[in-house]
């Protein structure tokens, strides 16, 4: 199985949780995981403007930016992304908008993908921004595989039906952040394989 990893993050938290799904998906076997950070479009006055962003940014500089080839790749993609307004942040929206190609040639069907977010404040936009990001899969053809009630844990950490979300900051995540993404991903690698094992 091929798994992305693949996230936005400005100042930390979905660094944090895309780098803790990416344990849990080599966790699983022998899989090949890939850690991708979409390409940061922002002004940098706009990044210097924010001690936190600007840190953040420079400290991930080494990590591989996401391409169209990890989506042709991909059996399973995990995002994680940040919530602007409820909706997807304009960086994730760029990279989406560039998928015309793989989504006319059919390379994007049957892809299971499963979504995290996070947001400044409780109730901040959190699930439509997974709707959102939904939104666009539905269109690819791929499969979501949104964690509902599977798991106890997600009670502890707001349960979120539609994905992990966690309000707050890089501080505000802990080990239950960390078994409800556990989870999350090892429930969307399981139904990857389902999908792979019954088409071959």
């Amino acid at each position: 199985m091929n798994i992305a990893i693949i996230y936005y993050s400005a100042t930390g938290t979905n660094h944090q949780m895309a780098k803790w799904a990416a344990e849990a998906a080599k966790s699983e076997g022998t899989h090949e995981v890939r850690l991708r950070r979409i390409r940061e479009t922002a002004p940098k006055e706009a990044i210097e403007s924010n001690d936190a962003w600007k840190k953040h940014h420079q400290a991930t500089q080494d990590i591989e930016t996401a391409e169209l080839d990890d989506l042709d790749w991909a059996d399973a993609i995990i995002f994680s992304i940040p919530t602007r307004y409820g909706n997807l942040p304009s960086q994730v929206q760029a990279f989406f908008d560039t998928t015309g190609g793989l989504w006319s040639q059919g390379k994007l069907v049957n892809k299971v993908v499963s979504g995290m977010t996070s947001a400044q404040n409780p109730h901040g936009g959190q699930e439509t921004t997974l709707l959102s990001l939904y939104k666009s899969m539905y269109h690819w053809g791929a499969i979501v595989a949104a964690p509902g009630y599977t798991s106890e844990e997600l009670f502890k950490t707001g349960g979120n039906p539609y994905g992990f979300s966690t309000n707050g900051g890089v501080d505000n995540l802990d080990e239950k952040s960390k078994t409800s993404i556990t989870h999350q991903v090892k429930r969307a690698i399981k139904i990857a394989e389902c999908i792979k094992k019954g088409m071959s």
